[in-house]
């Protein structure tokens, strides 16, 4: 039996404390919160764990430099705090990085008072950071060549941390610890009714892969489920003092652009008056975001978006050729769920770029939900307490919080890894130029399971051999992410377990036999369905939200 198939027999039938709603970094942290205190937690989403909105994030864990413009310090600190936090307990996931910001003469600060900013930042985030720094237009073009500095008065370079996997995998990491918790967790299962009855929710799901009819219950009920929350709870006639509003940001995934520093993000103001980022992954450079309400969390990238990109870009870097939608190696296009009271339509309507990404928990006593609305990456730990909190009071007893539902395996663990790693000389197998070792990237991405990987490697040193060879992805893994990590559709694999559609080319992946074996690997016999699964979906046009389609999963 699948470890999915094994989680949905424990679903089905059973009695949960909690039940949450949604796999996004929300309900991925709630369930790891509540988990780890003894809770017993269903987690279940409709589509794959950080599936929606946290797979198409800028990668970025930051404190929010840009809502000091409108002096919102409590929100700032918070964040600078849980980023703090995250550093220290991701060490090698989460790294500091510095941010330079290339101010024009049409920019709305001059470099002198962004400076005097950045200092403030600084120490509102506790001097968690390396200290900030300011450059004249030489200074600039000396630091990195590739800006163009004909118009450039200047540069404050502020730091802040990145995600150096990404961002689905952290979520992942969050179901892989209320996994190791005790939850049951599933992905593709859908909610499809709950009712209140007595001390409990009745809850009627379907596994969406199989068509399997579950139910199960629970005496509280999270909605992590992001943009869908209102919804959700509209479905109940739960109604909460603030809603949620969408707005649509895109990144456009290019060949590397950096010249120097390939761990530094650049920072520049578009013509609207609005930051944009140069953000480095791996051997690519992620250029975003933008910033357009829509009224659906359903989104894509149009033209306009990614032309007017290309051109913000373009204009403010001195490239050998400008680039072009040919250069676009892959697309990222999501939306971020801001948190508004309700009845603030025209305070909506007048500041909507200046609306934050702060989160609110709200919570029903006589329906015994909590509500999670917006929020984002680098804030999850706050989230992960404060729903705890709130399910304790409404009567679910937790254990004292250790603190040890998150972070990275302790640092002894770590040693003898590497140790090991060292012994049986696992880096001596990468030969690739421009690549981190092998040790690093295992560690990093498994944590104590990549143990398991160096067995692997000495039984058959063929487990040490990239499947794909510009998908830096050992065979090993691939047997990792088969038997532990739930992947039910190709596209989990390669979009979210690992980040192979985002900086690979599709023409390099498609019709390869290091993708057939790759599918051969997931799915075994059911490969080939799965397989022409996957080309379909790349090859569908983009989805709008029609009601009669099925919605992409909930996630925060």
């Amino acid at each position: 039996m699948s470890l999915r198939s094994a989680n949905i027999e424990r679903i089905d039938g059973g009695l949960f404390d909690v039940l949450v709603v949604g796999a996004g970094i929300n309900g991925a942290v709630s369930a790891a919160a509540l988990a780890g205190r003894g809770a017993s937690v269903a987690l279940i989403d409709r589509g794959d764990f950080g599936g929606f909105t946290s797979q198409e994030s800028s990668n970025l864990v930051w404190g929010g430099f840009k809502y000091l413009e409108n002096y919102e310090l409590p929100l700032v600190f918070g964040l600078c705090r849980s980023r703090n936090r995250l550093m220290k307990a991701y060490a090698d996931n989460i790294k500091e990085i510095g941010f330079l910001a290339a101010l024009d003469h049409s920019s709305p600060y001059k470099p002198w008072f962004a400076g005097l900013g950045a200092t403030a930042y600084w120490g509102i985030g506790l001097f968690g950071t390396e200290r900030p720094h300011l450059y004249d237009a030489e200074e600039v073009k000396a630091q990195e060549p590739v800006i163009d500095t004909s118009d450039v008065r200047g540069a404050i370079e502020y730091r802040d941390a990145y995600l150096v996997d990404n961002d689905s995998r952290f979520v992942f990491s969050f179901v892989r610890s209320a996994v190791e918790a005790g939850a049951a967790v599933a992905n593709y299962v859908e909610l499809t009714s709950a009712k209140r009855i007595g001390d409990r929710w009745v809850c009627h799901l379907r596994d969406t892969d199989t068509g399997a009819e579950i139910t199960t219950a629970a005496r509280v009920v999270v909605n992590a489920a992001g943009p869908f929350v209102d919804d959700l709870n509209s479905s109940w006639d739960l109604r909460t003092e603030h809603r949620i509003v969408c707005s649509k940001g895109i990144h456009l995934v290019v060949p590397r652009l950096t010249t120097t520093h390939h761990d530094r993000v650049l920072a520049f103001f578009d013509d609207t008056q609005r930051l944009f980022y140069v953000i480095p992954m791996g051997r690519r450079s992620v250029i975003g975001t933008t910033d357009t309400r829509v009224d659906s969390p359903y989104t894509e990238v149009t033209d306009e978006d990614r032309h007017f990109l290309l051109d913000q870009i373009n204009a403010r870097l001195d490239l050998p050729t400008p680039l072009t939608p040919d250069d676009v190696i892959a697309e990222r296009c999501g939306v971020r769920p801001l948190v508004v009271r309700r009845g603030g339509g025209d305070q909506v309507d007048a500041d909507w770029t200046s609306l934050s990404r702060k989160h609110e928990i709200e919570r029903d006593d006589q329906r015994a939900v909590v509500t999670v609305l917006g929020g984002k990456l680098t804030d999850c730990l706050n989230v992960g307490e404060e729903v705890a909190a709130e399910v304790e009071h409404l009567g679910i007893p937790l254990e004292k919080d250790l603190a040890n539902w998150y972070g990275e395996p302790a640092a002894q663990t770590r040693a003898e890894f590497f140790r090991q790693a060292r012994l049986m000389r696992l880096d001596a197998l990468r030969t690739k130029p421009d690549t981190e070792p092998l040790s690093d990237r295992l560690w990093r991405r498994y944590g104590r399971r990549a143990f398991d990987l160096l067995e692997a490697i000495r039984a058959d040193p063929a487990m040490g051999e990239d499947v794909m060879g510009s998908a830096d992805y050992l065979r090993a893994e691939l047997y990792t992410a088969a038997e532990h990590e739930m992947v039910v559709t190709l596209d989990d694999f390669m979009r979210r377990r690992s980040k192979i559609d985002l900086v690979v080319r599709d023409e390099d992946i498609d019709d390869s036999d290091g993708l057939r074996e790759v599918a051969r690997i997931l799915f075994g016999a059911d490969a080939d369905r799965r397989l022409a699964d996957y080309h379909a979906q790349k090859h569908r046009p983009p989805h709008h939200g029609s009601e009669r389609e099925p919605a992409p999963d909930p996630a925060s």
